[in-house]
C-alpha cells in the first residue's frame, strides 16, 4: 500500500468514526495525556501544538496554561469534533492539514504533542522531523507509541535517531497502551 493510499485509509476511518471516538478511546486518551502532563512544564506566553488533535481532548488540560492551542489534524470530520469542544476556550486555533506537511513556519511552538499519531503514519521519521522542525529549541515533544505497534527499543530509537532529547519514557500504568516519550528539542537542531 502506497503512503497515500495508507493515509488515505486513516482519514477515511476516522471521518466515519469521528462521532463515536471519544465514547471509543476518550479515557484511554485521558490516560495518556494525564501521565504526560505531570511531566511537561509551561509557560504562559507559550504556542501549542497538538499534532493529529483528534477531537481535541488535550485542549481541556492545556489551553489555559499558553497563549494559543493550534490542534492539527487531517480528518474533516474529526476536526468538526475538535471544533465544538475548542469552542469552550478563546484560544484554539484548527488547522486540516497533513502531520507531515504542517503549514507552519521553523521554530514557531513552546511544545508539540504527538498523542496517538506515529503509528497512523506511513513514515514515522518523516513525521517526528516535521515535528522538530516546528518546534523551537528546547521546546517540550510529547510523542506517544502503541505497543502493539512499536517495541520499547524500537520506540526509543526511533525517538533518538530523529535527534530528540529523550527525557523519559513512561511506561508504568497497567492502563496505558501507549509508551509516553517526553522529550525535547535539542538546541543545536
Amino acid at each position: 500500500m502506497s503512503e497515500w493510499e495508507l493515509k488515505r485509509d486513516n482519514m477515511q476511518h476516522y471521518d466515519i468514526t469521528a462521532k463515536s471516538y471519544d465514547m471509543q478511546y476518550a479515557e484511554e486518551q485521558r490516560v495518556k495525556i494525564e501521565t504526560s502532563l505531570k511531566k511537561v512544564e509551561f509557560n504562559e506566553n507559550g504556542l501549542i501544538l497538538d499534532c493529529g488533535c483528534g477531537t481535541g481532548l488535550l485542549f481541556e488540560y492545556v489551553a489555559k496554561k499558553a497563549d494559543m492551542v493550534v490542534g492539527l489534524d487531517f480528518s474533516r470530520g474529526i476536526l468538526a469534533e475538535a471544533k465544538r469542544r475548542a469552542e469552550a476556550f478563546g484560544s484554539i486555533s484548527l488547522v486540516l492539514a497533513d502531520a507531515d506537511y504542517p503549514p507552519f513556519r521553523d521554530s514557531a511552538f513552546s511544545h508539540v504533542f504527538a498523542v496517538t499519531l506515529l503509528q497512523n503514519m506511513p513514515n514515522p521519521e518523516k513525521t517526528l522531523a516535521e515535528i522538530c522542525r516546528v518546534a523551537k529549541e528546547n521546546a517540550y515533544i510529547i510523542v506517544t507509541g502503541l505497543k502493539k505497534k512499536f517495541s520499547l527499543d524500537g520506540f526509543e530509537g526511533l525517538l533518538r535517531k530523529s535527534g530528540l532529547n529523550l527525557i523519559e519514557i513512561l511506561n508504568d500504568s497497567e492502563l496505558l497502551k501507549c509508551y509516553v516519550a517526553i522529550c525535547k528539542k535539542p538546541s543545536h537542531r
